[in-house]
Protein backbone atom coordinates (compact mmCIF):
# COMPACT_ATOMS: atom_id res chain seq x y z
CA UNK A 1 0.00 0.00 0.00
CA UNK A 2 1.81 3.63 -1.40
CA UNK A 3 2.31 5.76 1.57
CA UNK A 4 1.42 9.56 1.71
CA UNK A 5 2.34 12.40 3.39
CA UNK A 6 0.07 15.87 3.23
CA UNK A 7 2.86 18.64 3.90
CA UNK A 8 0.75 21.39 5.40
CA UNK A 9 2.15 25.09 6.61
CA UNK A 10 1.43 27.05 9.73
CA UNK A 11 1.01 30.16 7.02
CA UNK A 12 2.33 30.89 3.78
CA UNK A 13 6.02 31.37 2.90
CA UNK A 14 7.70 29.48 5.76
CA UNK A 15 8.81 27.39 3.50
CA UNK A 16 6.51 24.23 2.39
CA UNK A 17 7.76 23.85 -1.61
CA UNK A 18 11.21 23.19 -0.50
CA UNK A 19 10.60 21.11 2.20
CA UNK A 20 8.44 18.82 0.39
CA UNK A 21 10.90 19.20 -2.70
CA UNK A 22 13.73 17.95 0.18
CA UNK A 23 11.57 15.01 1.02
CA UNK A 24 11.41 14.13 -2.14
CA UNK A 25 14.63 14.35 -2.96
CA UNK A 26 15.74 12.35 -0.02
CA UNK A 27 13.37 9.48 -0.18
CA UNK A 28 14.52 8.92 -3.90
CA UNK A 29 18.18 8.93 -2.65
CA UNK A 30 16.78 6.42 -0.34
CA UNK A 31 15.80 4.27 -3.30
CA UNK A 32 11.99 4.75 -2.72
CA UNK A 33 10.10 5.91 -5.88
CA UNK A 34 8.30 9.33 -5.21
CA UNK A 35 5.33 10.80 -6.55
CA UNK A 36 4.35 15.08 -6.14
CA UNK A 37 0.70 16.68 -5.97
CA UNK A 38 0.53 20.53 -5.36
CA UNK A 39 -3.16 20.19 -6.08
CA UNK A 40 -3.98 23.93 -6.08
CA UNK A 41 -2.00 26.85 -6.53
CA UNK A 42 -2.77 30.15 -6.66
CA UNK A 43 -0.73 33.20 -7.79
CA UNK A 44 0.86 31.30 -10.95
CA UNK A 45 2.76 33.51 -13.31
CA UNK A 46 0.32 34.07 -17.06
CA UNK A 47 2.67 33.55 -20.07
CA UNK A 48 1.60 33.02 -23.25
CA UNK A 49 1.50 29.62 -23.03
CA UNK A 50 -0.88 29.97 -19.95
CA UNK A 51 -0.61 29.79 -16.83
CA UNK A 52 2.85 28.87 -14.63
CA UNK A 53 2.72 27.01 -11.30
CA UNK A 54 6.25 27.97 -10.01
CA UNK A 55 5.87 25.67 -6.38
CA UNK A 56 4.45 22.92 -8.83
CA UNK A 57 7.55 22.81 -11.57
CA UNK A 58 10.14 23.42 -8.72
CA UNK A 59 8.51 19.53 -6.87
CA UNK A 60 8.33 18.11 -10.85
CA UNK A 61 11.83 19.22 -11.47
CA UNK A 62 13.11 18.37 -7.87
CA UNK A 63 11.59 14.76 -7.84
CA UNK A 64 12.47 14.25 -11.51
CA UNK A 65 8.55 13.19 -11.90
CA UNK A 66 7.53 11.82 -15.58
CA UNK A 67 4.29 12.55 -14.46
CA UNK A 68 2.47 15.96 -16.76
CA UNK A 69 1.69 18.65 -14.61
CA UNK A 70 -1.93 18.62 -14.89
CA UNK A 71 -1.83 15.91 -12.31
CA UNK A 72 0.47 17.26 -9.95
CA UNK A 73 -1.21 20.45 -10.31
CA UNK A 74 -5.03 20.10 -11.30
CA UNK A 75 -5.84 23.76 -10.22
CA UNK A 76 -4.10 26.90 -11.56
CA UNK A 77 -5.23 30.32 -10.34
CA UNK A 78 -3.68 33.44 -11.08
CA UNK A 79 -4.48 35.70 -8.19
CA UNK A 80 -1.71 35.45 -5.68
CA UNK A 81 -4.55 34.81 -3.11
CA UNK A 82 -6.40 32.17 -1.29
CA UNK A 83 -7.41 29.86 -3.13
CA UNK A 84 -11.19 29.96 -2.57
CA UNK A 85 -11.27 33.33 -2.91
CA UNK A 86 -9.14 33.66 -6.30
CA UNK A 87 -11.38 30.70 -7.56
CA UNK A 88 -14.46 32.77 -7.54
CA UNK A 89 -12.97 35.50 -8.85
CA UNK A 90 -11.87 33.59 -11.93
CA UNK A 91 -14.96 31.43 -12.45
CA UNK A 92 -12.96 28.04 -11.77
CA UNK A 93 -15.21 25.84 -9.09
CA UNK A 94 -12.66 23.40 -7.60
CA UNK A 95 -13.73 19.84 -7.26
CA UNK A 96 -12.08 17.54 -4.25
CA UNK A 97 -13.21 14.74 -5.50
CA UNK A 98 -11.31 15.18 -8.75
CA UNK A 99 -8.16 15.80 -6.69
CA UNK A 100 -8.61 12.42 -4.86
CA UNK A 101 -9.12 10.66 -8.12
CA UNK A 102 -6.33 12.02 -9.32
CA UNK A 103 -4.57 11.06 -6.04
CA UNK A 104 -5.73 7.67 -6.26
CA UNK A 105 -4.05 7.41 -10.34
CA UNK A 106 -0.67 8.29 -8.94
CA UNK A 107 -0.34 6.46 -6.05
CA UNK A 108 -0.43 3.17 -7.52
CA UNK A 109 2.96 4.16 -9.14
CA UNK A 110 4.64 5.51 -6.39
CA UNK A 111 6.29 4.03 -2.71
CA UNK A 112 5.49 7.23 -1.40
CA UNK A 113 3.45 10.50 -1.98
CA UNK A 114 3.87 13.80 -1.29
CA UNK A 115 1.25 16.47 -1.45
CA UNK A 116 1.84 20.20 -1.07
CA UNK A 117 -1.18 22.09 0.64
CA UNK A 118 -1.57 25.87 0.61
CA UNK A 119 -0.97 28.02 2.93
CA UNK A 120 -2.05 26.91 6.71
CA UNK A 121 -4.97 24.34 6.72
CA UNK A 122 -7.16 26.59 8.01
CA UNK A 123 -7.54 28.42 4.87
CA UNK A 124 -9.96 28.15 2.35
CA UNK A 125 -9.46 25.92 -0.86
CA UNK A 126 -13.06 26.28 -2.07
CA UNK A 127 -16.27 28.16 -0.53
CA UNK A 128 -15.94 26.86 2.94
CA UNK A 129 -13.89 24.00 2.31
CA UNK A 130 -10.49 23.88 3.64
CA UNK A 131 -7.06 21.56 3.41
CA UNK A 132 -8.78 19.49 6.33
CA UNK A 133 -11.50 18.25 4.07
CA UNK A 134 -8.49 17.57 1.29
CA UNK A 135 -6.76 15.78 3.79
CA UNK A 136 -9.94 13.60 5.03
CA UNK A 137 -10.24 12.88 1.90
CA UNK A 138 -7.01 11.69 0.77
CA UNK A 139 -6.61 9.73 4.26
CA UNK A 140 -3.16 10.57 5.11
CA UNK A 141 -1.27 11.96 7.78
CA UNK A 142 -0.17 15.46 7.84
CA UNK A 143 3.34 16.87 8.40
CA UNK A 144 3.86 20.49 9.77
CA UNK A 145 5.66 23.06 8.31
CA UNK A 146 6.83 25.71 10.44
CA UNK A 147 9.18 28.80 9.76
CA UNK A 148 11.65 29.57 12.98
CA UNK A 149 10.94 32.61 13.94
CA UNK A 150 9.20 35.06 16.53
CA UNK A 151 5.81 34.10 16.45
CA UNK A 152 5.97 30.53 15.42
CA UNK A 153 5.11 28.82 18.75
CA UNK A 154 1.74 30.01 18.78
CA UNK A 155 1.35 29.44 14.71
CA UNK A 156 2.84 26.25 15.37
CA UNK A 157 0.47 24.87 18.34
CA UNK A 158 -2.46 26.42 16.72
CA UNK A 159 -2.37 24.71 13.97
CA UNK A 160 -1.58 21.14 15.84
CA UNK A 161 -4.75 21.78 17.92
CA UNK A 162 -7.25 22.89 14.73
CA UNK A 163 -5.72 19.56 13.37
CA UNK A 164 -6.72 17.19 16.16
CA UNK A 165 -10.06 18.75 16.57
CA UNK A 166 -11.02 18.09 12.97
CA UNK A 167 -9.46 14.60 13.36
CA UNK A 168 -6.59 14.75 11.01
CA UNK A 169 -3.63 12.20 11.86
CA UNK A 170 -0.45 14.31 12.99
CA UNK A 171 2.67 12.88 11.61
CA UNK A 172 5.56 15.58 13.29
CA UNK A 173 6.74 19.33 12.72
CA UNK A 174 9.27 19.97 10.65
CA UNK A 175 10.84 23.24 11.53
CA UNK A 176 12.38 25.60 8.98
CA UNK A 177 14.83 28.31 9.20
CA UNK A 178 13.94 30.84 6.87
CA UNK A 179 16.04 33.90 7.36
CA UNK A 180 19.56 33.75 6.85
CA UNK A 181 20.05 35.87 9.93
CA UNK A 182 17.58 34.21 12.62
CA UNK A 183 16.33 36.55 15.57
CA UNK A 184 17.13 34.90 19.26
CA UNK A 185 13.35 33.01 19.39
CA UNK A 186 15.16 30.66 16.70
CA UNK A 187 17.54 28.81 19.76
CA UNK A 188 14.33 27.62 21.77
CA UNK A 189 11.52 27.63 19.23
CA UNK A 190 11.54 23.85 18.80
CA UNK A 191 11.67 22.55 22.45
CA UNK A 192 8.97 24.59 23.01
CA UNK A 193 7.25 23.85 20.42
CA UNK A 194 8.07 20.14 20.75
CA UNK A 195 6.90 20.20 24.41
CA UNK A 196 3.46 22.08 23.72
CA UNK A 197 2.68 20.29 20.58
CA UNK A 198 3.23 16.84 21.92
CA UNK A 199 4.50 15.66 18.19
CA UNK A 200 7.94 14.53 17.34
CA UNK A 201 10.14 17.21 15.57
CA UNK A 202 10.62 15.70 12.26
CA UNK A 203 13.49 17.72 11.46
CA UNK A 204 15.27 21.75 11.87
CA UNK A 205 15.93 22.73 8.56
CA UNK A 206 19.19 25.65 8.44
CA UNK A 207 18.57 28.36 6.04
CA UNK A 208 19.42 27.22 2.77
CA UNK A 209 20.91 29.23 -0.05
CA UNK A 210 19.67 28.77 -3.54
CA UNK A 211 22.20 27.05 -4.89
CA UNK A 212 21.59 24.41 -2.31
CA UNK A 213 17.59 24.47 -2.54
CA UNK A 214 17.50 24.25 -6.44
CA UNK A 215 19.95 20.96 -6.35
CA UNK A 216 18.30 18.15 -5.94
CA UNK A 217 21.41 16.22 -4.87
CA UNK A 218 22.67 18.96 -2.25
CA UNK A 219 19.19 19.33 -1.38
CA UNK A 220 19.20 15.75 -0.08
CA UNK A 221 22.37 15.70 1.88
CA UNK A 222 20.86 18.76 4.00
CA UNK A 223 17.59 16.78 4.32
CA UNK A 224 19.57 13.49 5.50
CA UNK A 225 21.77 15.45 7.94
CA UNK A 226 19.13 17.40 9.52
CA UNK A 227 16.26 14.99 9.33
CA UNK A 228 15.00 12.65 11.63
CA UNK A 229 13.98 9.99 8.36
CA UNK A 230 13.77 6.96 10.27
CA UNK A 231 10.95 8.99 12.33
CA UNK A 232 9.20 9.45 9.40
CA UNK A 233 9.79 6.38 7.45
CA UNK A 234 8.15 4.39 10.80
CA UNK A 235 5.57 6.66 11.67
CA UNK A 236 2.40 4.75 12.26
CA UNK A 237 -0.89 5.65 10.26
Amino acid sequence: MTKGFFIAGTDTGVGKTVVTAGLASLYRQLGMRVGVMKPIESGCKRLEDGLHPQDALFLKKMSSSPDALDLIVPYRLEAPLTPSVAAEMEGIRIDLEAVKRIYQQLEGTYDLMLVEGVGGIAAPLYKRLTSVELVRLLGIPVIVVACNTLGTINHTVLTVEHGRQRGLTLAGIIINNCDADPDVSSETNPEVIKQLSGLPLLGLIPYLPSSTREDASLLAEVMAEHMDSELIKNVPY
